[in-house]
Protein backbone atom coordinates (compact mmCIF):
# COMPACT_ATOMS: atom_id res chain seq x y z
CA UNK A 1 0.00 0.00 0.00
CA UNK A 2 1.45 3.43 -0.84
CA UNK A 3 2.46 5.53 2.09
CA UNK A 4 0.11 8.30 1.09
CA UNK A 5 -2.44 8.76 -1.66
CA UNK A 6 -2.07 11.54 -4.14
CA UNK A 7 -4.31 13.46 -6.47
CA UNK A 8 -4.54 14.45 -10.10
CA UNK A 9 -3.04 17.83 -10.78
CA UNK A 10 -1.07 17.56 -7.53
CA UNK A 11 0.40 21.03 -7.80
CA UNK A 12 -2.76 22.69 -9.07
CA UNK A 13 -4.15 25.01 -6.40
CA UNK A 14 -7.72 24.38 -7.59
CA UNK A 15 -9.49 21.78 -5.44
CA UNK A 16 -9.96 18.32 -6.88
CA UNK A 17 -12.88 16.12 -5.90
CA UNK A 18 -11.67 12.99 -4.08
CA UNK A 19 -13.48 10.70 -6.49
CA UNK A 20 -11.02 11.77 -9.21
CA UNK A 21 -8.00 10.79 -7.16
CA UNK A 22 -5.54 8.19 -8.38
CA UNK A 23 -3.25 6.10 -6.19
CA UNK A 24 0.49 6.38 -6.77
CA UNK A 25 3.53 5.76 -4.57
CA UNK A 26 4.91 8.93 -3.04
CA UNK A 27 8.26 9.99 -1.67
CA UNK A 28 8.56 11.66 1.71
CA UNK A 29 8.97 14.98 -0.08
CA UNK A 30 5.85 14.28 -2.14
CA UNK A 31 3.95 13.53 1.05
CA UNK A 32 4.92 16.79 2.68
CA UNK A 33 4.13 18.77 -0.45
CA UNK A 34 0.72 17.18 -0.87
CA UNK A 35 -0.13 17.70 2.80
CA UNK A 36 0.91 21.35 2.55
CA UNK A 37 -1.08 21.80 -0.67
CA UNK A 38 -4.30 20.46 0.82
CA UNK A 39 -3.77 22.41 4.03
CA UNK A 40 -3.48 25.60 1.93
CA UNK A 41 -6.71 24.71 0.14
CA UNK A 42 -8.53 24.21 3.42
CA UNK A 43 -7.15 27.43 4.90
CA UNK A 44 -8.49 29.33 1.89
CA UNK A 45 -11.85 27.55 2.01
CA UNK A 46 -12.44 27.66 5.77
CA UNK A 47 -14.34 30.96 5.64
CA UNK A 48 -16.81 29.60 3.09
CA UNK A 49 -17.37 26.52 5.24
CA UNK A 50 -17.69 28.58 8.41
CA UNK A 51 -20.39 30.72 6.76
CA UNK A 52 -22.43 27.67 5.73
CA UNK A 53 -25.97 27.39 7.04
CA UNK A 54 -27.40 24.64 9.22
CA UNK A 55 -29.20 23.31 6.15
CA UNK A 56 -25.91 23.12 4.22
CA UNK A 57 -24.18 21.25 7.01
CA UNK A 58 -27.07 18.87 7.57
CA UNK A 59 -27.06 18.01 3.87
CA UNK A 60 -23.37 17.07 4.09
CA UNK A 61 -23.98 15.02 7.20
CA UNK A 62 -26.89 13.21 5.55
CA UNK A 63 -24.64 12.37 2.62
CA UNK A 64 -21.97 11.08 5.01
CA UNK A 65 -24.51 8.92 6.82
CA UNK A 66 -25.76 7.48 3.53
CA UNK A 67 -22.20 6.65 2.46
CA UNK A 68 -21.51 4.81 5.73
CA UNK A 69 -24.74 2.84 5.35
CA UNK A 70 -23.96 2.01 1.72
CA UNK A 71 -20.52 0.70 2.67
CA UNK A 72 -21.57 -1.12 5.86
CA UNK A 73 -20.51 -4.54 4.56
CA UNK A 74 -17.22 -3.12 3.30
CA UNK A 75 -16.60 -1.61 6.74
CA UNK A 76 -17.24 -4.95 8.45
CA UNK A 77 -14.88 -6.74 6.06
CA UNK A 78 -12.14 -4.14 6.49
CA UNK A 79 -12.26 -4.05 10.28
CA UNK A 80 -12.37 -7.86 10.38
CA UNK A 81 -9.26 -7.95 8.19
CA UNK A 82 -7.44 -5.56 10.53
CA UNK A 83 -8.60 -6.78 13.95
CA UNK A 84 -10.60 -10.08 13.85
CA UNK A 85 -13.37 -8.45 15.84
CA UNK A 86 -16.70 -10.26 16.13
CA UNK A 87 -19.02 -9.14 13.34
CA UNK A 88 -21.72 -8.08 15.78
CA UNK A 89 -19.31 -5.80 17.62
CA UNK A 90 -18.19 -4.20 14.36
CA UNK A 91 -21.73 -3.47 13.22
CA UNK A 92 -22.53 -1.82 16.55
CA UNK A 93 -19.34 0.21 17.07
CA UNK A 94 -18.18 0.90 13.51
CA UNK A 95 -21.49 1.28 11.66
CA UNK A 96 -24.55 1.81 13.89
CA UNK A 97 -22.71 4.04 16.36
CA UNK A 98 -21.46 6.25 13.51
CA UNK A 99 -24.81 6.60 11.76
CA UNK A 100 -26.61 7.29 15.05
CA UNK A 101 -24.02 9.91 15.92
CA UNK A 102 -24.38 11.60 12.53
CA UNK A 103 -28.18 11.60 12.84
CA UNK A 104 -27.93 13.13 16.31
CA UNK A 105 -25.97 16.03 14.82
CA UNK A 106 -28.54 16.45 12.05
CA UNK A 107 -31.48 16.40 14.46
CA UNK A 108 -30.01 18.99 16.84
CA UNK A 109 -27.89 21.26 14.67
CA UNK A 110 -30.42 24.08 14.32
CA UNK A 111 -30.67 24.39 18.09
CA UNK A 112 -26.91 24.03 18.65
CA UNK A 113 -26.08 26.77 16.13
CA UNK A 114 -28.58 29.24 17.59
CA UNK A 115 -26.71 32.01 19.47
CA UNK A 116 -27.26 32.10 23.22
CA UNK A 117 -28.81 35.41 24.27
CA UNK A 118 -27.36 37.06 27.36
CA UNK A 119 -28.93 40.00 29.22
CA UNK A 120 -26.22 42.68 29.44
CA UNK A 121 -25.28 43.85 32.91
CA UNK A 122 -23.91 47.14 31.55
CA UNK A 123 -27.11 48.22 29.84
CA UNK A 124 -30.12 45.90 29.75
CA UNK A 125 -31.38 47.76 26.69
CA UNK A 126 -28.42 46.46 24.67
CA UNK A 127 -28.00 42.91 23.42
CA UNK A 128 -25.30 40.32 24.03
CA UNK A 129 -24.81 36.88 22.51
CA UNK A 130 -22.60 33.85 22.63
CA UNK A 131 -22.08 32.77 19.02
CA UNK A 132 -20.73 29.31 18.24
CA UNK A 133 -18.27 29.70 15.40
CA UNK A 134 -16.08 27.13 13.66
CA UNK A 135 -12.52 26.78 14.90
CA UNK A 136 -11.19 26.66 11.32
CA UNK A 137 -8.94 23.92 9.93
CA UNK A 138 -8.80 20.89 12.23
CA UNK A 139 -6.67 17.76 12.41
CA UNK A 140 -8.34 14.50 13.50
CA UNK A 141 -6.07 11.59 14.45
CA UNK A 142 -7.89 8.29 14.99
CA UNK A 143 -6.98 5.19 17.07
CA UNK A 144 -6.74 1.50 16.22
CA UNK A 145 -9.10 -0.01 18.79
CA UNK A 146 -12.27 1.44 17.19
CA UNK A 147 -10.67 2.82 14.04
CA UNK A 148 -13.71 4.12 12.18
CA UNK A 149 -16.14 4.85 15.01
CA UNK A 150 -13.66 7.01 16.91
CA UNK A 151 -12.62 8.85 13.75
CA UNK A 152 -15.83 9.50 11.84
CA UNK A 153 -17.60 10.51 15.06
CA UNK A 154 -15.27 13.49 15.49
CA UNK A 155 -15.45 14.18 11.74
CA UNK A 156 -19.25 14.49 12.01
CA UNK A 157 -18.88 16.90 14.94
CA UNK A 158 -16.31 18.97 13.04
CA UNK A 159 -18.55 19.19 9.98
CA UNK A 160 -21.57 20.09 12.12
CA UNK A 161 -19.58 22.94 13.66
CA UNK A 162 -18.56 24.26 10.22
CA UNK A 163 -14.89 23.27 10.08
CA UNK A 164 -12.54 21.95 7.45
CA UNK A 165 -10.55 18.93 8.59
CA UNK A 166 -7.66 16.70 7.65
CA UNK A 167 -7.99 13.12 8.89
CA UNK A 168 -5.43 10.41 9.61
CA UNK A 169 -6.27 6.88 10.72
CA UNK A 170 -3.69 4.66 12.39
CA UNK A 171 -1.43 2.62 10.12
CA UNK A 172 -2.26 -0.44 12.27
CA UNK A 173 -5.62 -0.64 10.44
CA UNK A 174 -4.76 -0.14 6.75
CA UNK A 175 -7.87 -1.85 5.36
CA UNK A 176 -10.12 0.34 7.52
CA UNK A 177 -8.20 3.44 6.45
CA UNK A 178 -8.79 2.53 2.82
CA UNK A 179 -12.56 2.20 3.23
CA UNK A 180 -12.64 5.41 5.28
CA UNK A 181 -10.93 7.12 2.36
CA UNK A 182 -13.52 5.76 -0.06
CA UNK A 183 -16.36 7.05 2.11
CA UNK A 184 -14.94 10.52 2.66
CA UNK A 185 -13.98 10.96 -0.99
CA UNK A 186 -17.56 10.21 -2.00
CA UNK A 187 -18.89 12.95 0.26
CA UNK A 188 -16.36 15.78 0.44
CA UNK A 189 -13.98 17.74 -1.72
CA UNK A 190 -10.41 17.79 -0.49
CA UNK A 191 -10.65 21.50 0.32
CA UNK A 192 -13.12 20.61 3.10
CA UNK A 193 -12.33 17.09 4.35
CA UNK A 194 -9.29 15.06 3.28
CA UNK A 195 -8.08 11.70 4.54
CA UNK A 196 -4.44 10.61 4.55
CA UNK A 197 -3.15 7.07 4.71
CA UNK A 198 0.34 6.02 5.71
CA UNK A 199 2.70 5.47 8.61
CA UNK A 200 3.86 7.65 11.47
CA UNK A 201 5.81 9.91 9.11
CA UNK A 202 2.51 11.16 7.69
CA UNK A 203 1.15 11.95 11.16
CA UNK A 204 4.43 13.70 11.98
CA UNK A 205 4.19 15.84 8.84
CA UNK A 206 0.60 16.76 9.67
CA UNK A 207 1.54 17.77 13.22
CA UNK A 208 4.03 20.30 11.88
CA UNK A 209 1.21 22.41 10.42
CA UNK A 210 -0.52 25.30 12.24
CA UNK A 211 -3.95 23.75 12.68
CA UNK A 212 -6.58 25.66 14.62
CA UNK A 213 -7.64 22.56 16.56
CA UNK A 214 -6.31 19.02 16.95
CA UNK A 215 -8.52 16.11 18.03
CA UNK A 216 -6.55 13.02 19.06
CA UNK A 217 -7.70 9.66 20.40
CA UNK A 218 -5.01 7.29 21.65
CA UNK A 219 -2.45 6.67 24.36
CA UNK A 220 -1.29 9.15 26.96
CA UNK A 221 2.28 8.77 25.67
CA UNK A 222 1.36 9.88 22.15
CA UNK A 223 -1.07 12.43 23.58
CA UNK A 224 1.90 14.26 25.09
CA UNK A 225 3.56 14.39 21.66
CA UNK A 226 0.38 15.78 20.09
CA UNK A 227 -0.01 18.37 22.86
CA UNK A 228 3.59 19.51 22.41
CA UNK A 229 3.09 19.88 18.64
CA UNK A 230 -0.13 21.83 19.17
CA UNK A 231 1.56 24.13 21.68
CA UNK A 232 4.03 25.30 19.03
CA UNK A 233 1.13 26.93 17.16
CA UNK A 234 -1.10 27.56 20.21
CA UNK A 235 -3.70 25.23 18.67
CA UNK A 236 -6.53 24.12 20.92
CA UNK A 237 -6.74 20.38 21.54
CA UNK A 238 -9.13 17.62 22.46
CA UNK A 239 -7.14 14.67 23.78
CA UNK A 240 -9.09 11.44 24.37
CA UNK A 241 -6.57 9.27 26.20
CA UNK A 242 -6.87 6.45 28.74
CA UNK A 243 -5.39 5.24 32.00
CA UNK A 244 -6.06 2.60 34.60
CA UNK A 245 -9.81 2.67 35.23
CA UNK A 246 -10.58 1.24 38.68
CA UNK A 247 -13.59 -0.69 39.99
CA UNK A 248 -14.68 -0.49 43.62
CA UNK A 249 -17.06 -3.17 44.87
CA UNK A 250 -18.71 -2.17 48.13
CA UNK A 251 -20.23 -4.26 50.91
CA UNK A 252 -23.62 -5.64 49.96
CA UNK A 253 -23.18 -5.16 46.21
CA UNK A 254 -24.62 -7.80 43.90
CA UNK A 255 -21.53 -9.91 43.17
CA UNK A 256 -23.33 -12.15 40.67
CA UNK A 257 -24.36 -9.19 38.54
CA UNK A 258 -20.93 -7.56 38.91
CA UNK A 259 -19.02 -10.69 37.92
CA UNK A 260 -21.12 -11.05 34.77
CA UNK A 261 -20.70 -7.35 33.90
CA UNK A 262 -16.93 -7.47 34.32
CA UNK A 263 -16.63 -10.64 32.23
CA UNK A 264 -18.58 -8.99 29.41
CA UNK A 265 -16.56 -5.80 29.68
CA UNK A 266 -13.22 -7.60 29.40
CA UNK A 267 -14.48 -9.71 26.50
CA UNK A 268 -15.65 -6.62 24.56
CA UNK A 269 -13.08 -5.87 21.85
CA UNK A 270 -10.68 -8.17 23.66
CA UNK A 271 -10.41 -5.70 26.52
CA UNK A 272 -8.98 -3.10 24.14
CA UNK A 273 -11.17 -0.15 25.12
CA UNK A 274 -9.98 3.00 26.84
CA UNK A 275 -12.80 2.81 29.40
CA UNK A 276 -12.39 -0.91 30.12
CA UNK A 277 -12.11 -1.80 33.84
CA UNK A 278 -8.38 -2.12 34.53
CA UNK A 279 -8.31 -3.34 38.12
CA UNK A 280 -10.79 -4.22 40.87
CA UNK A 281 -11.05 -3.58 44.61
CA UNK A 282 -13.23 -6.12 46.43
CA UNK A 283 -13.74 -7.12 50.07
CA UNK A 284 -11.90 -10.36 51.06
CA UNK A 285 -15.15 -12.18 51.79
CA UNK A 286 -16.49 -11.32 48.30
CA UNK A 287 -13.43 -12.35 46.30
CA UNK A 288 -14.10 -16.07 45.88
CA UNK A 289 -17.65 -15.49 44.65
CA UNK A 290 -16.43 -12.85 42.20
CA UNK A 291 -13.90 -15.32 40.80
CA UNK A 292 -16.55 -18.03 40.52
CA UNK A 293 -19.09 -15.84 38.70
CA UNK A 294 -16.51 -14.24 36.40
CA UNK A 295 -15.22 -17.68 35.38
CA UNK A 296 -18.70 -19.08 34.83
CA UNK A 297 -19.75 -16.13 32.69
CA UNK A 298 -16.60 -16.32 30.55
CA UNK A 299 -17.26 -20.03 30.03
CA UNK A 300 -20.87 -19.34 29.07
CA UNK A 301 -19.88 -16.56 26.65
CA UNK A 302 -16.92 -18.18 24.91
CA UNK A 303 -16.50 -21.88 25.76
CA UNK A 304 -19.89 -23.41 24.99
CA UNK A 305 -18.26 -26.31 23.12
CA UNK A 306 -15.29 -26.77 25.44
CA UNK A 307 -12.68 -24.69 23.62
CA UNK A 308 -12.64 -20.94 23.13
CA UNK A 309 -14.75 -19.52 20.30
CA UNK A 310 -12.24 -17.16 18.72
CA UNK A 311 -14.94 -15.58 16.60
CA UNK A 312 -16.38 -14.23 19.85
CA UNK A 313 -13.38 -12.20 20.99
CA UNK A 314 -11.06 -9.82 19.16
CA UNK A 315 -7.41 -10.66 18.89
CA UNK A 316 -4.73 -8.39 20.32
CA UNK A 317 -4.05 -5.84 17.60
CA UNK A 318 -0.46 -6.88 16.77
CA UNK A 319 2.54 -8.89 17.96
CA UNK A 320 4.10 -5.92 19.71
CA UNK A 321 1.05 -5.35 21.91
CA UNK A 322 0.72 -9.08 22.56
CA UNK A 323 4.31 -9.17 23.77
CA UNK A 324 3.70 -6.12 25.98
CA UNK A 325 0.65 -7.76 27.62
CA UNK A 326 2.43 -11.09 28.06
CA UNK A 327 5.26 -9.27 29.83
CA UNK A 328 2.75 -7.74 32.25
CA UNK A 329 1.16 -11.16 32.84
CA UNK A 330 4.48 -12.97 33.34
CA UNK A 331 5.73 -10.29 35.74
CA UNK A 332 2.58 -10.56 37.86
CA UNK A 333 2.75 -14.35 38.06
CA UNK A 334 6.48 -14.28 38.85
CA UNK A 335 5.79 -11.88 41.74
CA UNK A 336 3.08 -14.06 43.26
CA UNK A 337 -0.20 -13.33 41.46
CA UNK A 338 -2.66 -16.23 41.22
CA UNK A 339 -4.29 -17.09 37.91
CA UNK A 340 -7.85 -17.53 39.17
CA UNK A 341 -9.52 -17.67 35.72
CA UNK A 342 -8.04 -18.15 32.25
CA UNK A 343 -4.34 -17.53 31.81
CA UNK A 344 -3.94 -18.82 28.26
CA UNK A 345 -2.05 -16.52 25.88
CA UNK A 346 -1.83 -17.87 22.32
CA UNK A 347 0.90 -16.01 20.50
CA UNK A 348 0.25 -17.79 17.19
CA UNK A 349 -2.97 -15.90 16.51
CA UNK A 350 -2.64 -13.15 19.16
CA UNK A 351 -5.50 -14.53 21.28
CA UNK A 352 -5.60 -13.86 25.01
CA UNK A 353 -8.28 -15.69 26.97
CA UNK A 354 -10.22 -13.60 29.51
CA UNK A 355 -8.14 -13.84 32.67
CA UNK A 356 -8.69 -12.92 36.31
CA UNK A 357 -5.62 -12.47 38.53
CA UNK A 358 -5.85 -12.40 42.32
CA UNK A 359 -3.19 -11.74 44.98
CA UNK A 360 -1.82 -8.87 42.95
CA UNK A 361 0.27 -6.17 44.61
CA UNK A 362 1.10 -2.56 43.69
CA UNK A 363 4.72 -3.41 42.83
CA UNK A 364 3.57 -5.50 39.85
CA UNK A 365 3.80 -3.82 36.45
CA UNK A 366 0.23 -4.88 35.67
CA UNK A 367 -0.95 -2.39 38.31
CA UNK A 368 1.28 0.37 36.98
CA UNK A 369 0.56 0.30 33.24
CA UNK A 370 -2.73 0.38 31.31
CA UNK A 371 -3.43 -3.23 30.30
CA UNK A 372 -5.55 -2.91 27.13
CA UNK A 373 -6.27 -6.65 27.03
CA UNK A 374 -8.70 -9.13 28.66
CA UNK A 375 -6.68 -9.39 31.86
CA UNK A 376 -8.21 -8.16 35.12
CA UNK A 377 -6.21 -7.88 38.37
CA UNK A 378 -8.14 -8.07 41.65
CA UNK A 379 -7.05 -6.59 44.99
CA UNK A 380 -8.81 -6.86 48.32
CA UNK A 381 -9.36 -3.99 50.75
CA UNK A 382 -10.62 -3.66 54.31
CA UNK A 383 -11.74 -0.02 54.53
CA UNK A 384 -13.28 2.04 51.75
CA UNK A 385 -10.76 4.80 52.44
CA UNK A 386 -7.94 2.38 51.60
CA UNK A 387 -9.28 1.94 48.06
CA UNK A 388 -10.02 5.66 47.74
CA UNK A 389 -6.53 6.65 48.85
CA UNK A 390 -4.93 4.20 46.41
CA UNK A 391 -6.88 5.67 43.48
CA UNK A 392 -6.40 9.30 44.55
CA UNK A 393 -2.61 8.87 44.80
CA UNK A 394 -2.33 7.89 41.13
CA UNK A 395 -2.97 9.44 37.70
CA UNK A 396 -6.59 10.42 37.13
CA UNK A 397 -8.28 7.67 35.06
CA UNK A 398 -10.65 8.04 32.14
CA UNK A 399 -13.36 5.99 33.88
CA UNK A 400 -14.21 4.93 37.40
CA UNK A 401 -16.75 2.26 38.35
CA UNK A 402 -18.49 2.01 41.73
CA UNK A 403 -20.77 -0.86 42.72
CA UNK A 404 -22.61 0.06 45.92
CA UNK A 405 -26.06 0.24 47.47
CA UNK A 406 -24.89 2.89 49.94
CA UNK A 407 -25.29 6.42 48.57
CA UNK A 408 -23.05 7.84 51.29
CA UNK A 409 -20.23 5.56 50.13
CA UNK A 410 -20.85 6.49 46.50
CA UNK A 411 -20.67 10.17 47.42
CA UNK A 412 -17.49 9.59 49.40
CA UNK A 413 -15.79 8.00 46.39
CA UNK A 414 -16.99 10.78 44.08
CA UNK A 415 -15.84 13.52 46.44
CA UNK A 416 -12.39 12.09 47.11
CA UNK A 417 -11.37 10.92 43.62
CA UNK A 418 -11.27 12.39 40.12
CA UNK A 419 -11.84 10.74 36.76
CA UNK A 420 -13.08 11.57 33.29
CA UNK A 421 -16.43 9.91 33.96
CA UNK A 422 -18.15 7.56 36.40
CA UNK A 423 -20.69 4.77 36.12
CA UNK A 424 -22.36 3.59 39.33
CA UNK A 425 -23.61 -0.02 39.46
CA UNK A 426 -22.75 -0.73 35.84
CA UNK A 427 -20.03 -0.41 33.17
CA UNK A 428 -19.61 1.86 30.14
CA UNK A 429 -22.92 3.71 30.68
CA UNK A 430 -21.40 7.17 31.08
CA UNK A 431 -19.81 6.68 27.65
CA UNK A 432 -22.97 5.38 26.01
CA UNK A 433 -25.16 8.25 27.24
CA UNK A 434 -24.73 10.91 24.55
CA UNK A 435 -26.36 13.61 26.67
CA UNK A 436 -23.24 13.45 28.86
CA UNK A 437 -19.81 14.82 27.93
CA UNK A 438 -17.20 12.12 27.37
CA UNK A 439 -13.55 12.89 28.02
CA UNK A 440 -10.67 12.61 30.42
CA UNK A 441 -8.98 14.83 32.97
CA UNK A 442 -5.26 15.62 33.16
CA UNK A 443 -3.39 12.38 32.35
CA UNK A 444 -6.51 10.76 30.86
CA UNK A 445 -7.29 13.60 28.48
CA UNK A 446 -8.25 17.18 27.79
CA UNK A 447 -11.69 18.33 26.67
CA UNK A 448 -14.76 16.25 25.92
CA UNK A 449 -17.19 15.39 23.13
CA UNK A 450 -20.30 13.36 22.19
CA UNK A 451 -23.51 14.99 20.99
CA UNK A 452 -23.72 18.68 21.87
CA UNK A 453 -20.32 18.46 23.57
CA UNK A 454 -18.76 17.32 20.28
CA UNK A 455 -20.24 20.36 18.53
CA UNK A 456 -18.79 22.54 21.31
CA UNK A 457 -15.38 20.86 21.08
CA UNK A 458 -15.07 21.99 17.47
CA UNK A 459 -16.57 25.44 18.13
CA UNK A 460 -15.28 28.69 19.60
CA UNK A 461 -17.72 30.45 21.92
CA UNK A 462 -17.48 33.98 20.55
CA UNK A 463 -18.73 36.89 22.67
CA UNK A 464 -20.73 39.46 20.71
CA UNK A 465 -22.00 42.70 22.31
CA UNK A 466 -24.51 44.80 20.33
CA UNK A 467 -25.14 48.41 21.34
CA UNK A 468 -28.70 49.48 20.57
Amino acid sequence: MPALTTYKARHNINPVHHSERRITPMTTQDQSQDIARIFALQQANQWNVKASSAADRKAKLAKLKAAVEAHADDIVAAVREDTRKPVGEIRVTEVMNITANIQRNIDNLDAWMTPTEVTPSLNPADRAQIVYEARGVCLILGPWNFPLGLTLGPVAAAVAAGNCCMVKLTDLCPATARIAGVILREVFDENEVALFEGDVSVATALLELPFNHIFFTGSTRVGRIVAAAAAKHLASVTLELGGKSPVIIDDGADIDAIGAALAGAKQFNGGQACICPDYVFVKPEQKDRLVEVFGAKVKENLYAEGSINKEGIAQIVNAGNFSRVKTLFDDAVAKGATVAVGGELEEGDLTIHPTLLTDVTPDMAILQEEIFAPLLPVMTYDKLDDAIDYIAARDKPLALYIFSKDQDNVDRVLNRTSSGGVTVNGVFSHYLENHLPFGGVNQSGTGSYHGYFGFKAFSHERAVYLHQ
